[in-house]
């Protein structure tokens, strides 16, 4: 496995390779969610490139850049095992260099749900993947489907720039009781982990609801509220029921449909979604 710090070492070692070539792009700190999209990448390409790159632009003034876990050794160690054939880690200043002053904004499907909780975000998101594209030039991409909104900006963003990736949604990747595998489950406590399942348990009602014969999304919502309520640790942000095209809110549930939400367990902030009667519970 050979290791890219800079755009320059990332394009020579990528005109060595020969046959289809397989991205997975991550901010590092992993775990079983990333190594399963490396997995899919290496069964499907001749060669294999990851990304660690805990990219600045993504986080707003208030959130958690600084103290956003990293491990560069064990990350290393791990793609290592799994066969990766490149790593890029750059840093901020060969992304951003001095005068760096380009950014990309996918509009309308970035107005709603994460984008209108943290403003700012997905034009850091778009982005990074944009120049991390460029300097790839991976023929598949692959990204999990726990960031629903994320997957749909990026998708919009290869359509509408012409970028000739194609993107490859893995599901999400859950621990044995339900919670969704996310770097960010590390800041939990004890008892925060057992009352974070409360995100699951919702989905894992809408899902129950909507296959008992309910399709009225309020109603479907408002249990979900219930339920989530009930867990003292648990505040809110958002519960959505929206097309998994466009993001826009249904009225009435049908199969396909993206049930997301994003609530705090103390002072971390999860988020979770399932694809009603498509995504495996």
């Amino acid at each position: 496995m050979q290791v890219a710090k800079t755009i320059n070492e990332m394009r020579a070692l990528r005109k060595k390779m020969q046959g289809a070539v397989g991205f997975v792009p991550t901010m590092g700190y992993l775990h079983e969610g990333h190594l399963t999209l490396v997995r899919e990448s290496r069964a499907a390409n001749d060669n294999t490139v990851v990304s660690i790159f805990v990219n600045p632009t993504q986080f707003g003034p208030a959130e958690d850049f600084k103290k956003y876990p990293r491990n560069t050794e064990g990350d290393l160690a791990m793609l290592a095992k799994e066969g990766v054939d490149v790593v890029f880690m750059p840093s901020s200043e060969v992304m951003y260099p001095v005068y760096y002053s380009t950014y990309v904004q996918v509009r309308k499907v970035t107005d709603r749900l994460e984008g209108a909780s943290r403003p700012g975000h997905f034009e850091g998101v778009a982005t990074v993947v944009a120049k991390l594209f460029n300097i790839v030039r991976a023929d598949h991409a692959y990204f999990g489907q726990k960031d629903a909104q994320q997957v749909i900006v990026i998708k919009r963003m290869v359509e509408d720039l012409n970028i000739d990736t194609e993107i490859v949604v893995v599901p999400t990747v859950r621990e044995q009781d339900g919670l969704a595998m996310s770097s960010r489950n590390v800041y939990l406590s004890k008892e925060e982990r057992q009352a974070a399942l409360v995100l699951y348990r919702a989905l894992v009602l809408a899902q129950q609801n909507w296959s008992n014969g309910i399709n009225d999304t309020e109603t479907i919502r408002s249990e979900m509220k219930k339920l989530i309520e009930s867990e003292p640790r648990a505040k809110i942000d958002y519960i959505s029921i929206a097309s998994p095209d466009t993001l826009e809110e249904l009225k009435e549930v049908y199969q396909g449909a993206v049930v997301s939400l994003a609530v705090r367990i103390g002072k971390t902030r999860l988020i979770d979604n399932i694809r009603l009667g498509l995504s495996k519970l």
